[in-house]
């Protein structure tokens, strides 16, 4: 769990690159917000559209050479992107991180579920790797682009370089070793995996709108400094990391389903409480509240969607942990719109009115049912061939 809770911390840290950079496209670039919120798109296309059949291949086959590449090209696109002159190139060095962050989680999803076994707190420090590198982006992104400009996103190539060239020796060292597949006796559940997906979507729009316009909030609506705006993302990602792990325990104690519905219900008064206070110091602790709020059903919602599909646990991976996590970038463009007319507060008085889908949605959701768990050996694939038939 270790190695792949770093390995999701370092690929998600360019998800979080991508908001933290955004006002600085907007201060220095002066992209209109419009072109900032299709660059939260950009970044999704590239991530959510190829995350099902990704996660089908990782289903089938190994591919260890899958995920240490996804890291590479994560950090490689983000990185270049402050460095390229025009919009267009941007957009398309956003998409291939996309690409590379869509690469990583299925086939790392697969590998975190056989190591947490069937604990969801075990998976809530996988998933909390993520949201430790979604932390970390703004807080190491903002003064370096305050100081450096917006050359400085080269910076952050190295990382992904390296963590790629850590996990592929990983995946050397344990080639040779007997791979153990836990395998979840019952049948798949496609009709609550639909419901859980359509949760995720709306709770993505709810995340990446928060991630792309809170810094704008705090610069335009509060009248704070880019540097404060910084600091308000930081604390909001920040709170998603202590959110994630905190979901994993209560879903341990209470279940995961009403672990999931008790998030989505206390996102409301949450949200409504940052954009009701108007000082830009006081609001910080909000922005804290409401990072980890949103983010308790976080870990529980990946581990819940393998539960129902248990024969195919890295598309499970891909949809919850990719496509239903990047899909909220799609309605962005929307949400620029109203940002272009309202500000960035009309942007998140609008997001303050979604969790009441969530909250409907989440009532569909069932328990899944309770099945011991069998390890079962399974001979490891060569050069990435199909398994011998079961």
């Amino acid at each position: 769990m270790r190695i792949w809770a770093t390995a999701h911390a370092v690929d998600d840290f360019y998800q979080g690159l991508v908001p933290a950079a955004v006002p600085y496209f907007v201060l220095q670039r002066d992209f209109s917000y419009v072109q900032a919120s299709g660059l939260a798109l950009a970044a999704t296309l590239g991530s959510a559209l190829p995350q099902v059949p990704i996660g089908l291949l990782a289903d089938r086959y190994r591919m260890r050479w899958m995920s240490p590449l996804g890291i590479s090209l994560a950090g490689t696109g983000a990185g270049l992107s402050g460095l390229v002159p025009s919009y267009p190139l941007v957009f398309a060095l956003l998409l291939l991180a996309g690409v590379g962050i869509a690469m990583f989680h299925p086939p790392a999803g697969r590998d975190a579920r056989r190591a947490a076994g069937g604990s969801a707190t075990a998976m809530s420090y996988f998933a909390a790797g993520g949201s430790v590198g979604f932390f970390v982006a703004p807080a190491l992104v903002t003064p370096a682009l305050d100081t450096l400009g917006m050359g400085a996103t080269a910076l952050f190539v190295p990382p992904a370089v390296l963590m790629g060239f850590v996990l592929l020796r990983h995946h050397h060292r344990t080639a040779d070793a007997t791979a153990t597949k836990v395998r979840r006796r019952g049948r798949d559940r496609p009709g609550l995996f639909a419901a859980l997906t359509a949760v995720e979507i709306v709770r993505s729009t709810i995340s990446t709108g928060l991630n792309t316009f809170i810094s704008l909030y705090w610069i335009r609506h509060l009248e704070a400094s880019s540097g404060l705006g910084g600091v308000a993302l930081t604390l909001e990602l920040g709170g998603g990391v202590l959110g994630t792990l905190l979901g994993g325990r209560l879903a341990d104690r209470l279940g995961m389903v009403r672990t999931v519905q008790i998030g989505n219900a206390a996102m409301l008064p949450a949200l409504w409480l940052m954009l009701i206070c108007d000082d830009r110091y006081y609001a910080l602790p909000l922005a804290l509240l409401v990072g980890l709020i949103s983010n308790i059903p976080f870990a529980v919602l990946i581990k819940l969607g393998q539960d129902y599909l248990p024969s195919r646990p890295g598309t499970a991976a891909g949809v919850t942990l990719g496509l239903a996590l990047s899909a909220g970038g799609l309605f962005m463009p929307l949400l620029g719109i109203v940002a272009t007319h309202y500000g960035p507060r009309g942007a998140l008085m609008v997001l303050a009115t979604v969790p009441i889908l969530a909250i409907l949605l989440s009532t569909a959701l069932r328990e899944p049912a309770l099945h011991e768990e069998e390890p079962e050996e399974e001979p490891e694939p060569v050069k990435d061939a199909p398994p011998a038939t079961a």
